[in-house]
C-alpha cells in the first residue's frame, strides 16, 4: 500500500508527485461526453477556432479529476476512507490537448475525527502545473483518512 495513514502526514509538507500525464484529445472528448456536457468549447474545433483560445479547451472537470488522481499514489492510495469535500477550486490557466500536467500537494491541516477516533481528516491543497510551469488548477480537498493501526485508540 503506497498511501500514508493520517498519522504520517505533517502539516506543511509538500509532495512533488512523480507521475505526470499528457492530456490527449481523446481524454477531453471522453470526459466531456461521459459527463453529458454539450459545451462546444470542448467538442467543436470549428467553434473553438473562433474563440480567444483558437482551439478546444480541456474540460475543467477532467483537469480537476486528473490533478487529484495524480496525487493519490503517494498520499491516499488504500488509506483513504473517502473524500469529504473540495473547495476553492480554481483554473488560473486553460489546459489544451498536448499539455503535460504534474502535481504538487501541500498538507494544509489535519485533525483526529471527533466521531471516529480510528480516523482523521486531512486537508490537502493540490496544484496542477503544466509543462511551461503555469498553474492550471488549484483545489483544497478534505479527505477522511484511516489512522495507523498502532496509533488508533485501543478498543476503538
Amino acid at each position: 500500500m503506497a498511501g500514508l495513514y493520517f498519522d504520517q502526514f505533517d502539516v506543511g509538507h509538500v509532495f512533488q508527485h512523480a507521475t505526470t500525464r499528457t492530456v490527449t484529445e481523446a481524454d477531453n472528448l471522453l470526459a466531456t461526453v461521459l459527463s453529458m456536457n454539450p459545451q462546444p468549447l470542448h467538442l467543436d474545433f470549428e467553434f473553438a477556432a473562433g474563440t480567444e483560445f483558437g482551439k478546444p479547451l480541456v474540460n475543467s472537470t477532467f483537469t480537476l479529476a486528473l490533478v487529484i488522481g495524480l496525487s493519490v499514489q503517494e498520499t491516499t492510495l488504500g488509506t483513504t476512507i473517502g473524500n469529504l469535500g473540495m473547495k476553492e477550486i480554481t483554473f488560473p490557466r486553460p489546459v489544451f490537448a498536448g499539455d503535460t500536467i504534474h502535481v504538487e500537494t501541500r498538507v494544509v491541516s489535519k485533525r483526529v475525527s471527533r466521531s471516529r477516533p480510528t480516523a482523521g481528516i486531512v486537508e490537502f491543497e493540490h496544484r496542477g502545473i503544466n509543462q511551461r510551469g503555469e498553474t492550471v488548477c488549484v483545489c483544497l480537498r478534505s479527505a477522511f483518512m484511516k489512522r495507523a493501526p498502532e496509533a488508533a485508540p485501543a478498543g476503538a
